[in-house]
């Protein structure tokens, strides 16, 4: 086959040529020319940024033929170096642990370790996924790598370094290798392309650079894929198509209605995304780097993109933080669902349901959402009245005034303890015609007070407020219940009652006495003192007549 995949055909040959690891680089340069070379080292690192090419060039290294001493610099051209790079030098040995895991193999390869080589300075055993042999291998290798032959040179890499043993990484100089920046990436690839007189744009080159993630290979791998599709020409258009990733100004209209709490249109933008046929897991990642890139603009005033800068401006950062959190905890459940597109679809749904807690609502929210600052200023008129008219009751207390029986009845009803109050108002709740979702948020608030068509509830401060929609089917349905139109109050504080508490103590209750009931049968009892048993509470079911 005469064709080279990139990767392989623009392999490093010398230490100049690696992408990036500089770190690494002057540390292995620098122990070469001085002389001060260990008997072990470890490369570790993330896939494809260099384990495996820094170890061969390191070997060319320091056998190469055309000094007497070990250089830095390999010639690549005598017989060492280009047997090394060809992988047939008898005295260089590259093991793939992965397939060589046994305890035989490793004896096999230290066998060998006591002979000197005939046509080098060093033999050199490169071990790859180092940290997949089994633990009796990692044994058989300790002591010769406590104390190896001076003509023998390990050299190992491995992706999970943490399951290498202690004792091994003890006797091995560990060379971490950081993942390459995407600029260094990008260059990269450009430079290669330019070797090969490829078309290309901008753009293209930016989207594969992203898509490695870190690692060299991958993108030279993304880039042979990109050439492969696009008939030898590198567009955006195309590249996009290939790893499926959408234009970034559907998700800034989407994230747009989102902030304006907008259904319609956030279902409208949701619908176009969908028909561009791409992965759904990808389409909330792109959502998450908005989210990003919006956060780091409110804080820092980095981005040049005039829809970042727009957003950035136009919504609440505490907006931005809740939404950031939510399409994060989906994408971590994202794999379980079984159906992509609706636990996309519930994302959006959480994020248009929900917003943060916050005392005041800022400017930003309020030109966004001129209903939630009516409602505001409503809540605040609200509370104002309720003051004014407690005020009022005080004082008409300390007028002396002669009250029939039937007016001191009416002022003890008003006057009921709360506990009262609380338990009734538990009851109400548990009837009114709600739906599944409105009825677990407010079953978590608790009741305060109802008077003059106000009710006043309280929920904790780890709970977020419920958005206009939820509030306005809450009092639609209680007024109805009750008969008269109500208006609605959230405080905030600790919440020590509330319907779903007390369902939960009523189960209990519920659950402690069914289980004193079994404890008073007599062949329960007898069962339970002759094994030493015990009733689990989980165990405990009703049986159906």
């Amino acid at each position: 086959m005469s064709y080279q995949v990139l990767a392989r055909k623009y392999r490093p040959s010398t230490f100049s040529e690696v992408v990036g690891q500089e770190h690494i680089l002057k540390a292995l340069e620098n122990s070469i020319n001085h002389n001060k070379l260990h008997q072990a080292y470890i490369f570790s690192g993330t896939r494809g940024v260099g384990k495996t090419t820094i170890a061969r060039v390191f070997a060319k290294c320091l056998n190469c033929q055309k000094h007497d001493m070990p250089q830095a610099v390999p010639c690549n051209e005598c017989s060492a170096c280009l047997e090394i790079k060809a992988g047939r030098h008898i005295e260089f040995l590259e093991i793939d642990a992965a397939s060589r895991t046994g305890v035989d193999d490793m004896r096999e390869l230290l066998d060998s370790v006591q002979y000197k080589p005939a046509n080098a300075r060093f033999k050199i055993y490169l071990i790859d996924e180092v940290h997949m042999l089994s633990k009796s291998s990692f044994n058989a290798l300790l002591k010769t790598l406590e104390e190896p032959p001076p003509h023998v040179m390990f050299l190992m890499a491995t992706t999970e370094v943490e399951k290498v043993p202690k004792t091994v990484l003890s006797r091995c100089l560990q060379l971490n290798l950081k993942i390459i920046p995407e600029n260094q990436i990008r260059d990269h690839i450009q430079s290669l392309l330019d070797l090969e007189s490829i078309k290309y744009d901008e753009e293209s080159l930016a989207l594969i650079a992203s898509s490695a993630q870190g690692s060299i290979r991958d993108g030279l791998t993304l880039l042979d894929q990109a050439i492969a599709h696009g008939n030898g020409v590198l567009e955006s258009a195309q590249v996009k198509a290939l790893l499926g990733t959408i234009d970034q100004s559907y998700i800034i209209e989407l994230v747009n209605h989102v902030a304006a709490i907008d259904g319609d249109g956030a279902y409208l933008a949701l619908s176009k995304i969908t028909e561009l046929n791409v992965e759904y897991e990808q389409v909330l990642k792109i959502i998450i780097s908005v989210f990003h890139k919006i956060s780091l603009h409110q804080q820092l005033q980095n981005s040049e993109d005039a829809s970042i800068k727009q957003l950035a401006e136009s919504i609440d950062p505490q907006v931005i933080q809740l939404h950031y959190e939510i399409a994060l905890n989906a994408l971590s459940k994202f794999h379980v669902h079984p159906h992509p597109k609706q636990a996309l679809e519930l994302c959006i749904l959480r994020m248009l349901a929900f917003q943060p807690i916050s005392e005041g609502i800022s400017p930003k929210i309020e030109k966004k959402n001129p209903k939630l600052v009516t409602e505001s200023i409503a809540s605040e008129k609200n509370v104002a009245e309720a003051v004014d008219i407690t005020k009022a009751k005080l004082k008409a207390e300390e007028i002396p005034a002669v009250m029939d029986a039937e007016e001191e009845s009416v002022v003890e009803e008003s006057n009921t303890p709360s506990e009262l109050d609380m338990q009734s108002w538990n009851s109400i709740f548990n009837s009114l015609d709600l739906s599944m979702f409105v009825s677990q948020v407010f079953s978590e608030f608790e009741f305060v007070s109802f008077a003059d068509s106000t009710l006043t509830l309280k929920k904790s401060d780890e709970l977020i407020n419920p958005t206009e929609g939820l509030k306005t089917e809450f009092l639609e349905a209680i007024s109805n219940h009750l008969g008269q139109k109500i208006s609605l109050i959230i405080e905030s504080g600790e919440v020590i009652s509330s319907p779903a508490s007390d369902e939960i103590k009523r189960a209990q209750n519920q659950l402690n006495q069914e289980k004193d009931a079994l404890l008073e049968n007599a062949a329960v009892k007898d069962i339970l003192d002759s094994f030493g048993g015990k009733i689990i509470d989980e165990s405990i079911k009703k049986v159906r007549p």
